[in-house]
């Protein structure tokens, strides 16, 4: 059965360059051999040879929309495994709008938001952990998460998932053929095999869900919340991160009453930055708001940069805040370390416990150590990885441990002594669910989902 044609714009909507427009489907031959007229004007896409470019027109009957060149891609050697075609016009809104709109006139109708992405997976050209590594590479906010879901893209998680996978079907496909043939097919001695299986499976299992705390920071970033005294120079510090002056900056403590967040990229690392107000004992109504606030943005933070002015010796609200930091990721930054100190490094480390770092906002030194420190604290020093796996997805996480959970039943089921057909139950649901991952067991409501998520054209 034929499958309609769907167009769209598959670049941004403003003025640039160029501006590319998508096709595909079984009538996307027909429908540009409708609309497209060569130089010579008697030219014939569909008679071309795939994986061409063509220079000419879009017209509607005599009228010109635009001068433009056709890329041909014939089924099955296109994204979508169908028949597309891309039209690249010039960049300008009106006249984009105006070629999607005569190719939906010739037959076409618009794509909904991921329709070719979402016919590329079903058509098999791609799994579904692939798919969302698409999305994932548009909406990418540095290089680690672009490298991540290139990775991913490759068919990095699709590997791994299959190996699992083949490994319990085996299993399965052992106990049901003996369970059917006891006669020539002994289970015998195949519990204490199957144990070894599956704790290998589970390993593997536990590999990519304890990949998963660092690919949501690879992907989301790191919530990093700056915490301090007022005027201890955090707003500096934030002024310094983001490379502009986002921050006010004075010499009169409690300027900051609200929080201020940035997304930054720190030598490929990102840090969505909250500057706070400071934390004090205040009858200010304003600012000590702007101090509880800081405290629960604090209490939900992947890591808190406590900045202390060295310049004045600790107090009580320095005490507080030391407290508050005990059991969560922190780096401390003994700041205006140009001036006298008061405070010094061990002693703040002692009351700490965490890493103290000299800096200097005015002068801009000591920053080099906080960058090596962060990526020692979340990726072990290291920021290069070649195929390694980073799971990023919610969906993918829970999947795994759902199937973990089975497999661990499957070994509460050997050590009980329980029969063979309880261990199929508990394998073949861990095989599922993990099939999910991929694909390979999901219903539409699930798929078109995901697919929602995508931007238009894609």
């Amino acid at each position: 059965m034929k499958s309609d044609t769907i167009a769209a714009i598959a670049t941004g909507m403003s003025n640039a360059g160029i501006s590319i427009v998508r096709i595909s489907g079984d009538q996307a031959f027909t429908i540009i051999d409708k609309i497209y007229k060569s130089k010579g004007g008697n030219k014939k896409l569909s008679s071309m040879d795939t994986h061409t470019v063509h220079y000419g027109y879009i017209v509607d009957n005599e009228d010109i929309i635009d001068e433009v060149m056709v890329v041909l891609m014939k089924a099955p050697k296109s994204y979508t495994k169908e028949d597309c075609i891309e039209i690249d016009c010039h960049g300008g809104i009106t006249v984009t709008k105006r070629v999607l709109e005569t190719v939906i006139k010739y037959g076409a109708r618009p794509a909904e938001p991921g329709e070719f992405t979402k016919r590329a997976f079903l058509n098999g050209r791609i799994d579904l952990s692939q798919a969302e590594a698409v999305i994932d590479i548009i909406h990418a906010k540095n290089t680690m998460a672009l490298e991540n879901s290139i990775n991913q893209l490759k068919g990095n998680v699709l590997n791994r998932i299959k190996v699992i996978r083949d490994n319990i079907l085996h299993d399965v496909a052992f106990i049901e053929a003996a369970l059917d043939d006891p006669e020539h097919m002994s289970l015998d001695g195949f519990s204490e095999t199957l144990e070894e299986h599956v704790r290998s499976n589970c390993k593997e299992i536990e590999q990519l869900l304890k990949s998963a705390d660092n690919g949501r920071l690879i992907k989301e970033g790191i919530k990093t919340v700056i915490l301090g005294k007022p005027n201890a120079g955090k707003s500096s510090l934030m002024n310094l991160l983001v490379g502009e002056e986002k921050a006010i900056v004075t010499d009169i403590a409690g300027t900051t009453r609200d929080v201020l967040e940035e997304t930054i990229s720190l030598d490929g690392i990102c840090l969505n930055v909250f500057d706070t107000a400071g934390i004090r004992d205040t009858k200010d109504v304003v600012e000590k708001i702007g101090v509880e606030k800081a405290m629960n943005i604090g209490k939900n933070a992947d890591l808190i940069i406590y900045v202390v002015d060295a310049s004045i010796e600790l107090d009580e609200n320095d005490e507080e805040i030391i407290d508050f930091i005990k059991d969560r990721k922190a780096i401390v930054l003994l700041n205006k370390s140009d001036l006298s100190s008061k405070v010094s490094e061990s002693e703040i480390e002692q009351k700490t416990g965490k890493k103290v770092i000299r800096v200097s906002a005015k002068e801009e030194t000591g920053f080099d150590l906080m960058k090596n420190e962060i990526q020692e604290m979340f990726f072990n020093g290291k920021l290069q990885f070649n195929d390694e796996v980073y799971i990023t997805n919610v969906r993918q996480k829970a999947a795994l441990q759902d199937a973990l959970d089975s497999l661990n039943q499957v070994l509460q089921s050997i050590e009980a002594n329980m029969p063979e057909d309880f261990y199929s139950i508990d394998l073949m649901n861990s095989y599922e669910v993990l099939g999910s991952i991929i694909g390979e067991s999901v219903d539409e409501d699930l798929i078109n989902t995901i697919f929602k998520e995508f931007c238009m054209g894609k």
